[in-house]
């Protein structure tokens, strides 16, 4: 059988946009729009050689999209039938084909490609790639009629020669509701397909059970800081040796986790560290730890990692030691003044920032001990 390359897409959740982004909301949901063109260029790019692409379920982020936005879609899909590249979309959860005005029902007759309507399994197209069949298998989850309480363990297979490629848009070997059509692993190697493409769990993820190869791709760009997409986009290979999935980087915005321990710092240098880590072009996850010796401007703060990202939320971690007090409790006749007396001297001692640090976290713990793990300290 000729080799065979497929984009697999899923989740791409057209139409999402933030909320509570300091004004950026409609220019980054108009950014994380423009990832299907990207797929689109990547798809007709030569040096690519795909010939199918797969879209597995939540292609929008609602089942009732904006026109322009709709209009847009329908664009880049019909670029890909004109080329010559195969699509086939199936509807998810988010834009359900269930509902009357589900975009799927109102542009169907329109849609570029193969749109899956079926509401059960079957076998829904084939395909000829390079002279080679390929076997689609697929279902549109309906309200009602699909089910979505048990298992989905039957599935249909023919025994012709060539690819034999499902696609659908569930949760594999987990029962997360109705509307989330539970697909039972077993069940797919057992029909023996190829490979099998899903969407609808947004992190990449790639099994095998049998012979058969079971694919997430992820969702791409990301949403929110605790969805914040893959980054790349997932290719297959079919050959003679069975399905082989490739990673693809795509240009999308940065999400990342920041972290910093403020033991040691004073205002200065809290400013400064916190200026080294600018990135006018991330969205940031920024957690600060530690100990303060010193109560910052929190608004102050915050206002200026806000404005040294493109989007940021900032978590205090952070416990507060007042020197005045410690000073007072090294003062006491206790065991804890004792402790306190020896490490104040350590600290007035350090010869560098680092042994500072080490001697506050020191500190932290000692105090946090004697008062029974309360480690918050003294405010």
């Amino acid at each position: 059988m000729a080799r065979i390359r497929c984009l697999h897409l899923a989740d791409l959740h057209l139409g999402w946009a933030p909320r509570d982004w300091g004004g950026r909301e409609a220019e980054r949901q108009q950014e994380r729009d423009g990832l299907l063109k990207k797929a689109v260029d990547l798809a007709l790019d030569p040096a690519a050689r795909i010939q199918l692409v797969l879209i597995a379920g939540d292609l929008f982020e609602t089942h009732r999209p904006p026109v322009d936005l709709v209009v847009g879609v329908l664009t880049e899909l019909e670029r890909l039938v004109r080329a010559g590249v195969q699509v086939v979309t199936v509807p998810g959860n988010h834009d359900e084909i269930t509902y009357h005005d589900s975009v799927y029902r109102q542009y169907g007759r329109e849609w570029p490609g193969l749109l899956v309507t079926n509401p059960q399994p079957e076998r829904v197209g084939v395909l000829t790639l390079n002279g080679t069949p390929c076997y689609l298998y697929s279902l549109a989850y309906t309200g009602g009629i699909t089910g979505g309480t048990e298992f989905l363990r039957n599935f249909p297979r023919g025994t012709e020669d060539g690819w034999h490629v499902a696609v659908f848009h569930g949760s594999l070997d987990w029962l997360a509701g109705e509307r989330s059509l539970p697909l039972s692993a077993q069940g797919l190697a057992d029909a023996g397909y190829d490979y099998v493409a899903l969407g609808h769990i947004h992190q990449h993820q790639v099994k095998t059970v049998g012979n058969t190869v079971i694919v997430y791709p992820g969702m791409v760009e990301g949403k929110n800081l605790s969805d914040p997409g893959t980054g790349f986009f997932t290719v297959v290979e079919f050959g003679a040796d069975g399905p082989r999935v490739e990673r693809i980087p795509v240009p999308v915005r940065p999400y990342r986790q920041v972290t910093l321990d403020v033991t040691g710092m004073d205002a200065d240098r809290l400013r400064a560290e916190l200026k080294k880590r600018a990135d006018p072009a991330a969205v940031v996850d920024f957690r600060l730890t530690g100990v303060l010796s010193f109560l910052p401007d929190w608004t102050r703060l915050t206002e200026q990692l806000k404005s040294q990202y493109y989007y940021c939320e900032v978590r205090d971690e952070t416990a507060f030691l007042d020197p005045a007090v410690l000073q007072q409790w090294a003062e006491e006749p206790t065991l804890r003044g004792a402790f306190l007396q020896r490490m104040l001297k350590r600290m007035a001692a350090a010869a560098t920032p680092e042994e500072q640090r080490r001697n506050y976290l020191a500190m932290m713990k000692g105090i946090a001990a004697l008062q029974g793990g309360k480690a918050r300290g003294a405010r």
